[in-house]
């Protein structure tokens, strides 16, 4: 299994040429064993191996133990050890990066069980918070507020109460298992993080299925678009997934605007794609065929079916 450097390389490759055909469904890609207990540090607990931890959970429903990890227990592929032990071997179910060079990318115990269930790659490309996880983690909040470009006191600032008693929780006991309510409340964080990775997967797949791509010609400028029809395969969330479609196939610098079903209406969702300058929504509003115009510009919402109908919305939408 290529390491995660070599995926991180092979994810900066991806471009516009990459095609959706390349892009595989979701599926249980993983290398893994099922284990009958997590093992993971004593002491403090940090959000990354709390979260490889719920997501072991969510997957497997085996009890978490907070101690040093034995010999025998580290050569034992029935046993998951997570963030701790000095072993990075997923086909002993060993995730701990401590012992990586200095030079390693930034990684994190939660990084190295996504990329043996396969699921890194979307993880790392969908999930927005995971690469900042991953700084913290291995480079401490100096190192990742620069990264971020930003104060050093902001990182402390985005800290969460929730965050905190969850990770307090977590540490106080030196065993969780399965109807506890903090374990239980782990299985849903797992569970989530899961589902959204096996939709994201299946909403790019449909969306690539189902789009059409628009050249909007106004004046000596074109809105390139991409336009998801109605139709009996249509993604739960249309718009986050025509989104998520655009980033997969690389096409983020060439879209300007997309057209989606509305999921509260027989019509159409129209939105400017990153917050394209050249695109201002609210000029439609007082449109009668425009039920809503959000009023800073970014979207609005429109009672029309037809392609060309919406294609002329696009065009008035562009800042005069």
């Amino acid at each position: 299994m290529p390491d995660l450097v070599s995926r991180r390389r092979a994810l900066a490759a991806r471009n516009g040429g990459l095609t959706v055909d390349a892009l595989p469904i979701f599926a249980d890609n993983s290398c893994m064993s099922e284990p009958t207990r997590i093992v993971t540090h004593p002491g403090g607990a940090h959000k990354d191996d709390l979260l490889a931890c719920c997501v072991l959970i969510a997957k497997y429903g085996c009890p978490v133990v907070r101690r040093d990890p034995t010999a025998e227990e580290l050569a034992d592929a029935a046993i998951a050890i997570v963030d701790i032990g000095g072993s990075h071997d997923p086909a002993l179910q060993n995730f701990d990066h401590h012992h990586f060079p200095r030079e390693h990318p930034p990684t994190c115990s939660l990084s190295l069980v996504l990329d043996a269930l396969g699921l890194y790659e979307d993880a790392l490309k969908f999930c927005d918070w995971l690469e900042p996880a991953e700084w913290f983690d291995s480079r401490g909040p100096k190192k990742t507020a620069e990264w971020l470009g930003v104060p050093r006191r902001a990182v402390s600032q985005m800290n969460s109460p929730i965050d905190m008693t969850l990770l307090r929780r977590f540490a106080a006991q030196p065993e969780h298992v399965a109807g506890e309510t903090l374990y239980e409340y782990m299985r849903f964080v797992g569970a989530d993080l899961l589902d959204y990775l096996r939709d994201v997967r299946e909403g790019i797949e449909l969306v690539g299925k189902s789009s059409e791509r628009w050249s909007v010609a106004v004046g000596d400028d074109v809105i390139e678009t991409v336009f998801l029809p109605r139709n009996d395969e249509m993604p739960d969330e249309p718009s986050g997934s025509v989104a998520r479609f655009i980033r997969a196939t690389g096409l983020e610098a060439e879209i300007g605007a997309t057209v989606y079903p509305d999921r509260r209406g027989e019509g159409y969702g129209i939105s400017r794609y990153e917050d394209d300058p050249r695109l201002d929504f609210s000029q439609l509003d007082g449109m009668p065929d425009v039920r809503f115009a959000h009023k800073s510009g970014f979207m609005c919402k429109t009672s029309t079916t037809d392609p060309e109908r919406l294609k002329e919305l696009i065009k008035a939408a562009v800042k005069r």
